[in-house]
């Protein structure tokens, strides 16, 4: 079997799954007990593997984590946290835990001792803001999983087996791809069966790889990446497979408000393999509280952020005073954030680095202080590029949203605008960006020339001729698949039709003629 048809088949198991344990429980709020379960099996198999190949190396061919008492294993603990920023006692590893489910009584106590033991063996450690919190959101005394504790314990025993019997192979082998690629699959098919409420925080992967090629195009290797409204962390990921977590020499940054998908982004990295020294997620508000002040600037950002929201804008007269926001002499509307966050990622970009930023498509046209922002970007020559994509690409809405791209230090004082609005192939109820746009997208982006009803190189002297407005369609004119019509061939057919009308019409009269004559 193909590794695709390997992955296919995985993933109609992860869902059969997924539904069959939920129940009468909603999608959207049973995903944390599938993915919660699913970090703990990631987490114990990872823990496993990594010291069974440490003692195997050191000579003991036999060793095997699992097998080892508590209190065997208890001298490792400080070790083990300071490499692996958590750990896990033999007894508590999922398959220990998962081995005496079914006789268990107290079923959800012992897992809720196990996950605090996890949280709580970070405390005090370089890792401890990475690790706490990351079982939060699965309560296993939740009455979402049963009325009582003996029905609770039936659901969570039942958890433990489908996620326990998950076919993702020995973790040395390839489970790192295998674990990632599920809490992936299963994100997407849990944000769009939940519509906007659950959605909007996931980006689709083909969007995601889109902007991250953008933003590393040309390069091999990064300090940084950031995403300062990361969501579940799928933008920043997709850098680790494009250029190799390696690759990325400083880590993965990022910062989320809503607490639940903070903490689905950090298990997201560690599912992926990002160990905890190498990413730094943070918790709260981008543009009122910035966590990473002493970590920018980046060299290459990301993001998707929230479509025009609400914020404290110019009602908190300290912003306007903010390093992120003060060059553009102007506040970005109360009730329209969308570039309040450019602003933000402009600020804290690399002077050589590249921003691509998936965007509400009024900021490209509105006016009053939207409008004097974008002077001050085209007039302080930051924007490289605009892509209009095609509607009906993200999970929860289906307007067509465009791509800002930024640079610090651009080659020219112009800026591409690439009508990408017919790139994309239908999947599902969705339109999806297949390899083909992706490529076509980006070809255009690097060779930066003008190709007809696609793209138009436009000075930002013009721009700013047009009032400093930056729609794609306002310089990118659209194919006319209209019809043409040549009117001297149309009046001639028309003349033989009228010629052939009065010839049937004579005739006619002929005939009838006759016809009164015998009469």
């Amino acid at each position: 079997m193909s590794k695709e048809s390997q992955r296919a088949e995985l993933h109609k198991t992860i869902w059969r799954i997924a539904n069959d344990l939920r129940g009468s429980v909603d999608g959207w709020d049973f995903k944390q007990y599938v993915l919660g379960m699913l970090f703990y099996r990631f987490i114990s198999e990872n823990l496993t593997a990594y010291l069974n190949e440490l003692e195997r190396e050191a000579g003991d061919a036999d060793f095997d984590y699992a097998n080892l008492s508590d209190v065997q294993a208890e001298p490792g603990r400080q070790e083990t946290v300071k490499e692996k920023g958590f750990f896990i006692l033999p007894s508590e590893l999922f398959a220990s835990i998962r081995n005496l489910a079914k006789n268990d009584a107290n079923l959800n106590e012992t897992l809720e001792r196990v996950f605090n033991n996890i949280e709580r063996s970070a405390i005090g450690a370089d890792s401890e803001d990475d690790i706490k919190g990351l079982f939060d959101d699965l309560d296993v005394n939740s009455n979402k999983l049963g009325s009582t504790v003996s029905k609770r314990n039936e659901k969570l025993v039942k958890l433990l087996d489908a996620v326990g019997d998950l076919p993702l192979g020995n973790y040395q082998d390839n489970s790192i791809d295998l674990f990632g690629d599920a809490y992936e699959y299963l994100m997407t098919m849990y944000a769009s069966s939940a519509g906007k409420s659950g959605g909007e925080f996931f980006t689709p992967q083909e969007v995601s790889e889109l902007l991250a090629r953008i933003a590393v195009y040309g390069k091999t290797e990064v300090n940084k990446v950031y995403d300062p409204a990361c969501g579940s962390g799928s933008l920043l990921l997709r850098f680790a497979k494009i250029l190799g977590r390696d690759n990325v020499r400083q880590g993965f940054f990022g910062q989320e408000i809503n607490l639940t998908t903070y903490n689905l982004c950090r298990i997201n990295m560690f599912l992926h393999d990002i160990n905890y020294e190498k990413f730094k997620i943070a918790h709260g508000d981008t543009l009122i509280d910035p966590k990473h002040w002493d970590d920018e600037p980046f060299e290459a950002i990301v993001s998707n952020p929230p479509y025009s929201i609400k914020w404290e804008g110019d009602s908190n007269p300290l912003l306007i005073n903010d390093s992120r926001f003060a060059p553009a002499g102007v506040l970005a509307p109360k009730s329209k954030a969308d570039l309040a966050f450019t602003m933000h990622m402009l600020s804290w970009l690399a002077a050589n680095g590249t921003a691509a930023i998936i965007e509400f498509p009024g900021v490209l046209y509105r006016g009053g202080a939207e409008r004097k922002i974008r002077k001050y970007l085209i007039d302080n020559n930051y924007i490289d590029t605009v892509i209009q994509l095609p509607p009906d690409l993200f999970f929860g809405t289906s307007i067509a949203t465009c791509i800002i791209v930024l640079k610090k230090s651009k080659k020219d004082n112009q800026i591409l605008f690439i009508d990408a609005s017919q790139e994309f192939v239908r999947g599902g109820n969705k339109n999806k960006l297949s390899d083909v746009n992706i490529t076509k997208i980006l070809d255009a982006y690097a060779n930066r020339e003008y190709i007809e009803c696609f793209t138009c190189l436009v000075p930002n002297s013009e721009i700013a001729e047009n009032d400093y407005t930056i729609s794609v369609s306002s310089y990118v004119i659209a194919e006319d698949t209209r019809e043409i019509i040549d009117i001297t061939k149309l009046n001639a057919e028309i003349a033989e039709i009228v010629a052939r009308q009065n010839e049937l019409r004579k005739a006619i009269d002929e005939i009838v003629a006759d016809l009164e004559g015998d009469k």
